[in-house]
């Protein structure tokens, strides 16, 4: 990032990550409002993240792979402009009134095909526009961007729904288009990338095998997977929204921005002052700070707790988020980086849209507020379990092992 031209292309970076991220905050406001207004079930919410979830789990070992073999500009943006069609489907289905619960499900489904090879790959990206002292605070950089992206994203998304759902995924499929657009006509963006060795069966495993090696990138992203897999309240956001906070999606839309709020002045903190010391307790008191905050939440009924709550969570999320990219991207060697990242993204994709789904099953056998309550307590109970378990993450003292 020292020379202008590497400047501009980080800076292209950055406008095309908060595009996609706008584009995907937006549609999931749409997707989850639409799905319970039009079933009014929890538990088909749930299968809105279990839909998207198992393209993920399903093509990880294969996304990985192609990341470490073939251009990743390429790969993302090919990915963005399939992740557009699909938004561009919905609204198309909204406008003429043909969308259901399974036309919903089934452009889902496609759009998270598209997703995971653009998540994966985007992973890859940024440790090929910095120098790796200057990592730790790139991503704490992009992690500002995108939580700023996350933060207007849904509060847009909630506003503009009142026009309709159809103007949100039209809006929405545009951005993507224009991340796209940009990723497209980046240069210097793959110089760090060099010849990879050929597809064989040990070298699709070889991401799995390299973490399991690793006790520290192990236990950091075990402990992220079990905590927000248990903890996420956001997939019961429309619930709470609608049945308990009585607000409609303006209001669904503010909720689902409160925790970007904290993780956007969190990563601004990090973004100037990067962490230097005791990197595992931080990582673990974090963590255990997001279950006592969903704890909270689930209990509140009040707009203004809730919220607080919610901001809570994200600045939380956030340090733990930051350091656990750092570890895997110092970490890793750059010819395995896509099939690393393409496990860590399995592992954050379970904890996510595998999330939704297990908080909208078991919101749907005991009721929202005791799923989202038992959901913060298992989280508290993780962070004690893996605090015994990997000893050299919590005693972990700085990102850059040397």
């Amino acid at each position: 990032m020292r020379d202008r031209g590497s400047s501009r292309t980080f800076a292209g970076y950055l406008t095309a990550r908060a595009a996609a991220t706008l584009a995907y905050q937006m549609a999931s406001v749409a997707i989850g409002w639409q799905m319970y207004d039009l079933t009014g079930s929890p538990f088909a919410l749930g299968l809105v993240g279990l839909v998207q979830f198992l393209p993920s789990l399903v093509l990880s070992l294969y996304v990985g792979h192609a990341a470490d073999r073939y251009d990743r500009r390429t790969i993302v943006a090919i990915s963005q402009a399939l992740e557009a069609v699909a938004l561009l489907s919905l609204a198309l289905f909204s406008v003429l009134h043909f969308a259901d619960r399974n036309s919903i499900l089934l452009i889902v489904f496609l759009l998270g095909i598209a997703r995971s090879f653009e998540y994966t790959t985007f992973q890859t990206l940024l440790p090929a526009l910095v120098a790796q002292e200057e990592l730790p605070a790139a991503i704490a950089r992009n992690a500002s961007v995108r939580q700023a992206a996350v933060i207007v994203g849904p509060v847009a998304g909630g506003f503009l729904y009142i026009a309709g759902s159809g103007i949100v995924y039209l809006t929405g499929g545009c951005l993507f288009l224009l991340s796209a657009t940009i990723l497209a006509r980046l240069k210097m963006l793959m110089r760090l990338q060099t010849a990879r060795e050929p597809g064989t069966f040990t070298s699709l495993f070889a991401g799995i095998t390299y973490i399991r090696s690793q006790p520290v990138l192990l236990g950091a992203i075990s402990l992220d997977l079990f905590a927000v897999l248990l903890g996420g309240a956001t997939a019961l956001l429309p619930i709470f929204a609608k049945d308990i906070l009585a607000v409609g999606p303006w209001g669904l839309g503010i909720l689902r921005a409160a925790p970007a709020v904290g993780a956007l002045t969190a990563s601004l903190y990090l973004a100037r002052k990067p962490l230097q010391r005791n990197v595992g307790k931080i990582m673990f008191a974090a963590v255990a700070g997001f279950g006592a905050a969903t704890v909270v939440f689930a209990l509140s009924t009040s707009v203004a707790l809730s919220c607080l709550a919610l901001v809570v969570l994200g600045w939380t999320d956030m340090i733990s988020v930051v350091i656990r990219a750092s570890l895997v991207q110092l970490e890793t060697p750059d010819e395995m980086r896509g099939r690393v990242s393409a496990v860590n993204a399995v592992f954050i994709g379970t904890s996510n849209e595998f999330g939704e789904f297990e908080s909208g099953l078991t919101a749907a056998w005991f009721g929202v507020v005791p799923a989202a309550l038992l959901g913060g307590i298992g989280t508290l109970t993780v962070v004690a379990i893996w605090m015994y378990l990997f000893p050299q993450l919590l005693r972990r003292e700085r990102l850059r092992a040397n």
